[in-house]
Protein backbone atom coordinates (compact mmCIF):
# COMPACT_ATOMS: atom_id res chain seq x y z
CA UNK A 1 0.00 0.00 0.00
CA UNK A 2 1.39 3.38 -1.02
CA UNK A 3 1.52 6.32 1.37
CA UNK A 4 -1.22 8.12 -0.59
CA UNK A 5 -3.46 5.05 -0.44
CA UNK A 6 -2.84 4.67 3.27
CA UNK A 7 -3.70 8.32 3.89
CA UNK A 8 -6.89 7.98 1.86
CA UNK A 9 -7.86 4.86 3.79
CA UNK A 10 -7.24 6.63 7.11
CA UNK A 11 -9.28 9.67 6.06
CA UNK A 12 -12.12 7.39 4.98
CA UNK A 13 -12.04 5.75 8.42
CA UNK A 14 -12.10 9.16 10.09
CA UNK A 15 -15.14 10.11 8.01
CA UNK A 16 -16.91 6.88 9.00
CA UNK A 17 -15.93 7.49 12.63
CA UNK A 18 -17.35 11.02 12.60
CA UNK A 19 -20.63 9.69 11.22
CA UNK A 20 -20.65 6.83 13.73
CA UNK A 21 -20.31 9.12 16.75
CA UNK A 22 -22.72 11.70 15.29
CA UNK A 23 -20.41 14.72 15.52
CA UNK A 24 -23.36 16.92 14.56
CA UNK A 25 -25.01 15.99 17.86
CA UNK A 26 -22.43 18.14 19.64
CA UNK A 27 -25.06 20.82 19.07
CA UNK A 28 -26.84 19.48 22.17
CA UNK A 29 -24.24 20.11 24.90
CA UNK A 30 -21.87 22.65 23.38
CA UNK A 31 -24.26 25.64 23.19
CA UNK A 32 -25.07 25.26 26.89
CA UNK A 33 -21.37 25.23 27.75
CA UNK A 34 -20.88 28.40 25.70
CA UNK A 35 -23.94 29.98 27.36
CA UNK A 36 -22.53 29.18 30.79
CA UNK A 37 -19.17 30.68 29.86
CA UNK A 38 -20.85 33.93 28.77
CA UNK A 39 -22.90 34.06 31.96
CA UNK A 40 -19.85 33.39 34.12
CA UNK A 41 -17.83 36.08 32.35
CA UNK A 42 -20.70 38.57 32.27
CA UNK A 43 -20.14 38.95 28.55
CA UNK A 44 -17.60 37.67 26.05
CA UNK A 45 -15.07 35.38 27.78
CA UNK A 46 -11.40 35.52 26.84
CA UNK A 47 -11.26 33.95 23.40
CA UNK A 48 -8.40 31.61 24.25
CA UNK A 49 -10.34 30.29 27.25
CA UNK A 50 -13.52 29.95 25.20
CA UNK A 51 -11.56 27.92 22.65
CA UNK A 52 -10.27 25.62 25.40
CA UNK A 53 -13.82 25.12 26.71
CA UNK A 54 -15.09 24.21 23.24
CA UNK A 55 -12.17 21.82 22.73
CA UNK A 56 -12.78 20.15 26.10
CA UNK A 57 -16.49 19.64 25.39
CA UNK A 58 -15.85 18.19 21.92
CA UNK A 59 -13.13 15.83 23.17
CA UNK A 60 -15.22 14.67 26.15
CA UNK A 61 -18.26 14.01 23.99
CA UNK A 62 -16.20 12.20 21.36
CA UNK A 63 -14.65 9.97 24.01
CA UNK A 64 -18.11 9.17 25.40
CA UNK A 65 -19.62 8.35 22.01
CA UNK A 66 -16.63 6.26 20.90
CA UNK A 67 -16.82 4.31 24.16
CA UNK A 68 -20.56 3.81 23.66
CA UNK A 69 -20.00 2.31 20.21
CA UNK A 70 -17.32 0.02 21.68
CA UNK A 71 -19.42 -1.04 24.67
CA UNK A 72 -22.66 -1.52 22.72
CA UNK A 73 -21.23 -3.28 19.66
CA UNK A 74 -22.96 -6.59 20.45
CA UNK A 75 -26.28 -4.92 21.24
CA UNK A 76 -26.07 -2.79 18.09
CA UNK A 77 -25.55 -5.92 16.00
CA UNK A 78 -28.78 -7.42 17.36
CA UNK A 79 -31.00 -4.34 17.09
CA UNK A 80 -32.48 -3.84 13.59
CA UNK A 81 -32.42 -0.07 14.15
CA UNK A 82 -28.66 -0.02 14.80
CA UNK A 83 -27.36 -2.84 12.62
CA UNK A 84 -26.17 -0.30 10.06
CA UNK A 85 -23.70 1.25 12.50
CA UNK A 86 -19.98 1.04 11.78
CA UNK A 87 -19.00 -1.93 13.95
CA UNK A 88 -21.90 -4.26 13.01
CA UNK A 89 -21.28 -3.52 9.33
CA UNK A 90 -17.54 -4.14 9.69
CA UNK A 91 -16.60 -0.64 8.58
CA UNK A 92 -14.57 -0.05 11.75
CA UNK A 93 -13.35 -2.41 14.45
CA UNK A 94 -14.09 -2.22 18.16
CA UNK A 95 -10.36 -1.70 18.61
CA UNK A 96 -10.58 1.49 16.52
CA UNK A 97 -13.22 2.86 18.88
CA UNK A 98 -11.23 1.79 21.95
CA UNK A 99 -8.17 3.65 20.68
CA UNK A 100 -10.28 6.68 19.81
CA UNK A 101 -11.79 6.65 23.30
CA UNK A 102 -8.37 6.56 24.95
CA UNK A 103 -6.99 9.29 22.69
CA UNK A 104 -9.92 11.66 23.20
CA UNK A 105 -10.03 11.02 26.94
CA UNK A 106 -6.33 11.82 27.16
CA UNK A 107 -6.88 14.94 25.07
CA UNK A 108 -9.69 15.99 27.40
CA UNK A 109 -7.47 15.57 30.47
CA UNK A 110 -4.66 17.58 28.84
CA UNK A 111 -7.10 20.33 27.87
CA UNK A 112 -8.40 20.52 31.44
CA UNK A 113 -4.81 20.79 32.68
CA UNK A 114 -4.30 23.56 30.14
CA UNK A 115 -7.27 25.47 31.60
CA UNK A 116 -6.26 25.33 35.28
CA UNK A 117 -5.62 22.95 38.18
CA UNK A 118 -9.22 22.79 39.42
CA UNK A 119 -10.44 21.69 35.98
CA UNK A 120 -7.77 18.99 35.98
CA UNK A 121 -8.79 17.69 39.41
CA UNK A 122 -12.46 17.52 38.41
CA UNK A 123 -12.02 15.93 34.98
CA UNK A 124 -11.91 12.29 36.26
CA UNK A 125 -15.43 12.74 37.68
CA UNK A 126 -16.63 13.96 34.29
CA UNK A 127 -15.07 11.01 32.48
CA UNK A 128 -16.56 8.56 35.00
CA UNK A 129 -20.08 9.85 34.31
CA UNK A 130 -19.59 10.12 30.54
CA UNK A 131 -18.17 6.62 30.10
CA UNK A 132 -20.25 4.98 32.80
CA UNK A 133 -23.50 6.00 31.11
CA UNK A 134 -23.03 3.39 28.39
CA UNK A 135 -23.60 0.56 30.90
CA UNK A 136 -26.57 2.01 32.79
CA UNK A 137 -29.31 0.72 30.50
CA UNK A 138 -28.21 -2.78 31.43
CA UNK A 139 -29.52 -2.35 34.98
CA UNK A 140 -31.67 0.79 35.43
CA UNK A 141 -34.51 2.64 33.75
CA UNK A 142 -32.92 5.86 35.03
CA UNK A 143 -30.27 5.67 32.32
CA UNK A 144 -31.90 8.67 30.62
CA UNK A 145 -31.17 10.77 33.70
CA UNK A 146 -27.54 9.64 33.71
CA UNK A 147 -27.24 10.76 30.08
CA UNK A 148 -28.80 14.05 31.14
CA UNK A 149 -26.23 14.38 33.92
CA UNK A 150 -23.44 13.74 31.42
CA UNK A 151 -24.59 16.61 29.22
CA UNK A 152 -25.46 18.73 32.25
CA UNK A 153 -21.83 18.67 33.34
CA UNK A 154 -20.89 20.83 30.34
CA UNK A 155 -22.30 24.13 31.68
CA UNK A 156 -20.85 23.41 35.14
CA UNK A 157 -17.46 22.71 33.58
CA UNK A 158 -17.59 25.90 31.55
CA UNK A 159 -18.45 27.93 34.65
CA UNK A 160 -15.58 26.31 36.56
CA UNK A 161 -13.24 27.12 33.68
CA UNK A 162 -14.14 30.81 33.83
CA UNK A 163 -14.67 31.38 37.57
CA UNK A 164 -12.85 28.43 39.21
CA UNK A 165 -15.97 27.74 41.29
CA UNK A 166 -19.39 26.11 41.08
CA UNK A 167 -22.30 28.55 41.38
CA UNK A 168 -26.05 28.28 41.88
CA UNK A 169 -26.50 29.58 38.32
CA UNK A 170 -24.40 26.78 36.86
CA UNK A 171 -26.27 24.19 38.95
CA UNK A 172 -29.65 25.49 37.75
CA UNK A 173 -28.44 25.34 34.16
CA UNK A 174 -27.00 21.85 34.66
CA UNK A 175 -30.28 20.56 36.11
CA UNK A 176 -32.23 22.12 33.24
CA UNK A 177 -29.96 20.39 30.72
CA UNK A 178 -30.29 17.12 32.66
CA UNK A 179 -34.10 17.16 32.50
CA UNK A 180 -34.21 18.41 28.90
CA UNK A 181 -31.79 15.71 27.73
CA UNK A 182 -33.56 12.95 29.66
CA UNK A 183 -36.85 14.10 28.14
CA UNK A 184 -35.77 13.83 24.53
CA UNK A 185 -33.81 10.63 25.20
CA UNK A 186 -37.01 9.02 26.50
CA UNK A 187 -38.70 9.95 23.22
CA UNK A 188 -35.82 8.41 21.27
CA UNK A 189 -35.90 5.25 23.39
CA UNK A 190 -39.54 4.62 22.45
CA UNK A 191 -38.22 3.19 19.17
CA UNK A 192 -36.53 0.35 21.08
CA UNK A 193 -39.43 -0.49 23.39
CA UNK A 194 -39.87 -4.04 22.08
CA UNK A 195 -36.16 -4.70 21.60
CA UNK A 196 -35.31 -3.59 25.14
CA UNK A 197 -38.05 -5.83 26.54
CA UNK A 198 -36.84 -8.85 24.56
CA UNK A 199 -33.16 -8.41 25.42
CA UNK A 200 -33.46 -7.41 29.07
CA UNK A 201 -32.41 -3.77 28.65
CA UNK A 202 -33.92 -1.01 30.75
CA UNK A 203 -35.61 2.24 29.77
CA UNK A 204 -38.55 4.36 30.83
CA UNK A 205 -40.61 3.34 27.74
CA UNK A 206 -39.97 -0.32 28.54
CA UNK A 207 -41.03 0.11 32.17
CA UNK A 208 -44.01 2.43 31.68
CA UNK A 209 -44.94 1.74 28.05
CA UNK A 210 -44.66 4.14 25.14
CA UNK A 211 -47.66 6.21 26.21
CA UNK A 212 -46.34 6.47 29.77
CA UNK A 213 -42.85 7.26 28.49
CA UNK A 214 -44.08 10.13 26.35
CA UNK A 215 -46.03 11.54 29.30
CA UNK A 216 -42.93 11.38 31.53
CA UNK A 217 -40.94 13.07 28.76
CA UNK A 218 -43.40 15.97 28.80
CA UNK A 219 -43.02 16.37 32.55
CA UNK A 220 -39.24 16.26 32.28
CA UNK A 221 -39.32 19.04 29.67
CA UNK A 222 -41.75 21.04 31.79
CA UNK A 223 -39.29 20.78 34.67
CA UNK A 224 -36.41 21.85 32.45
CA UNK A 225 -38.36 24.89 31.27
CA UNK A 226 -39.27 25.83 34.86
CA UNK A 227 -35.58 25.74 35.79
CA UNK A 228 -34.68 27.98 32.84
CA UNK A 229 -37.36 30.44 33.93
CA UNK A 230 -35.98 30.35 37.47
CA UNK A 231 -32.51 30.96 36.07
CA UNK A 232 -33.84 34.06 34.34
CA UNK A 233 -35.07 35.45 37.66
CA UNK A 234 -31.84 34.46 39.41
CA UNK A 235 -29.70 36.30 36.87
CA UNK A 236 -32.23 39.12 36.34
CA UNK A 237 -32.44 38.45 32.63
CA UNK A 238 -34.19 40.83 30.27
CA UNK A 239 -35.96 40.83 26.91
CA UNK A 240 -33.48 38.74 24.83
CA UNK A 241 -33.57 35.90 27.34
CA UNK A 242 -37.35 36.08 27.71
CA UNK A 243 -37.83 36.01 23.94
CA UNK A 244 -35.47 33.03 23.71
CA UNK A 245 -37.40 31.13 26.37
CA UNK A 246 -40.68 31.71 24.54
CA UNK A 247 -39.10 30.22 21.41
CA UNK A 248 -37.78 27.28 23.44
CA UNK A 249 -41.26 26.67 24.86
CA UNK A 250 -42.76 26.70 21.38
CA UNK A 251 -40.14 24.26 20.08
CA UNK A 252 -40.73 21.84 22.97
CA UNK A 253 -44.50 21.94 22.51
CA UNK A 254 -44.07 21.30 18.78
CA UNK A 255 -41.63 18.45 19.50
CA UNK A 256 -44.19 16.63 21.60
CA UNK A 257 -46.89 17.19 19.03
CA UNK A 258 -44.85 15.22 16.48
CA UNK A 259 -44.65 11.97 18.42
CA UNK A 260 -47.68 9.84 19.26
CA UNK A 261 -47.85 6.45 21.00
CA UNK A 262 -49.14 4.92 17.76
CA UNK A 263 -46.88 6.92 15.41
CA UNK A 264 -43.12 7.18 16.03
CA UNK A 265 -42.26 7.98 12.41
CA UNK A 266 -41.08 11.50 13.24
CA UNK A 267 -38.95 10.67 16.26
CA UNK A 268 -35.73 11.68 14.50
CA UNK A 269 -37.11 15.13 13.69
CA UNK A 270 -38.22 15.55 17.31
CA UNK A 271 -34.94 14.16 18.63
CA UNK A 272 -32.32 15.95 16.55
CA UNK A 273 -33.65 18.88 14.55
CA UNK A 274 -35.87 20.48 17.18
CA UNK A 275 -33.58 19.86 20.15
CA UNK A 276 -30.65 21.21 18.18
CA UNK A 277 -32.70 24.37 17.65
CA UNK A 278 -33.58 24.49 21.36
CA UNK A 279 -29.92 24.59 22.39
CA UNK A 280 -28.94 27.09 19.69
CA UNK A 281 -31.87 29.43 20.43
CA UNK A 282 -31.06 29.32 24.13
CA UNK A 283 -27.40 30.09 23.47
CA UNK A 284 -28.33 32.98 21.20
CA UNK A 285 -30.59 34.49 23.85
CA UNK A 286 -27.91 34.25 26.54
CA UNK A 287 -25.20 35.70 24.32
CA UNK A 288 -27.42 38.64 23.36
CA UNK A 289 -28.46 39.14 26.99
CA UNK A 290 -24.88 39.32 28.22
CA UNK A 291 -23.56 41.49 25.37
CA UNK A 292 -26.35 44.06 25.11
Amino acid sequence: MTQATAQKSFLEKVAVFCEAIKVSHSVFALPFAVSSAFLAAGGLPALDLLGKIVLAVVLARTAAMAFNRWADARIDALNPRTQSRAVPRGLLSRRFFAVATAACAAGFVLTCAWIHDLALWLCPVVLLVLLGYSYTKRFTSASHLVLGAALGLSPVGAWVAVREEVSLTSVFLALAVLLWTAGFDVIYACQDHEFDHTHGLHSIPRRFGIRGGLLISRWLHAGAFALLVSLGFLERMGLPYTAGLLCVAGLLVYEHSLVKPHDLSRVNVAFFSLNGLVSLVFMGSVVLETLL
